[in-house]
């Protein structure tokens, strides 16, 4: 009888939560797909590249290429603006592996900063129909930090 009665709390409990989470979400935030194509290639080239870096977000891959495709970002952005802000979810606070807003953003997730990080790229004025460097000077003007991000990209790639 006990067994009953906590599965039925967790239940009750989870129904009552969820909605109301949903309730506060971000609706700027464009809904991400469940899953990436395991056959998608990019996938196992991340999930690699983070791997290799002992990065603690390799489980949030398919996360960062749903983000990525459905904002239209070149898909190894957000994980190299990742590795350079937070050594790929090593350090960071307020589930903002971004470093948005000096890292004082807090996030309910890691996965809502990386979706709300993407949508902002993507629409936000300061970064809309920018290239990829140039919303990269926008988002830190130092002079040498788009170059950093876009070695982290290239190491991506050659995964």
């Amino acid at each position: 009888m006990k067994k009953f009665l906590s599965h039925g709390m967790v239940i009750v409990a989870g129904v009552v939560f969820i909605p109301a989470f949903a309730g506060n979400a971000d609706q700027s935030v464009p809904p991400t797909k469940k899953e990436v194509k395991k056959a998608d290639p990019r996938l196992e080239t991340l999930r690699r590249f983070f791997r290799a870096g002992h990065c603690p977000i390799e489980r949030l891959s398919p996360v960062f290429l749903a983000a990525s495709d459905a904002n239209h970002l070149d898909w190894r952005l957000l994980p190299g603006i990742s590795v350079i802000e937070s050594s790929g979810g090593k350090a960071f606070k307020n589930n903002n592996l971004f470093g948005w807003n000096n890292g004082d953003t807090p996030f309910h997730s890691l996965s809502e900063g990386i979706r709300t990080v993407a949508s902002r790229l993507a629409h936000s004025p300061y970064y809309r129909n920018k290239s990829t460097y140039q919303k990269l000077r926008t988002y830190n003007a130092n002079a040498e930090y788009a170059a950093n991000v876009k070695s982290v990209m290239q190491q991506i790639s050659a995964r």
